[in-house]
């Protein structure tokens, strides 16, 4: 989902040591993520943007949800926090597409994903 305004980056840009900031709700963050990202959902984002500008430092931070859009929101939020945000086109659809790597559940265990 494209949004003029809000910096976006392709799925395939997205290094594998990124700092990937995944705002799903939880149910969907079970189902699947990207090893290593870190979850808040949307709705607790302005309430945790300190800690999140803070374990950030000064990297870059890629924004996903599902498909783009609730990560465009915050995309948007975090860069009038003078953040390096990006979002994250296609969000996770786009990524499983892609074959990038993915979780299920919060052990890490490599279990299939399910969107």
């Amino acid at each position: 989902m494209y949004h003029p305004s809000i910096p976006t980056v392709d799925v395939g840009a997205v290094p594998a040591d990124a700092f990937l900031l995944d705002v799903r709700e939880p149910d969907e963050w079970a189902a699947g993520h990207a090893r290593g990202a870190v979850h808040v959902p949307i709705g607790e984002v302005t309430a945790r943007v300190g800690e999140l500008t803070e374990q950030a430092g000064d990297a870059r931070v890629f924004v996903v949800c599902r498909v783009g859009g609730r990560s465009a929101q915050v995309t948007g939020f975090l860069a009038a926090q003078g953040v390096d945000a990006v979002n994250v086109d296609g969000g996770m659809l786009a990524w499983a597409a892609a074959g990038r790597p993915l979780v299920a559940g919060d052990s890490g265990a490599g279990e299939p994903y399910v969107l």
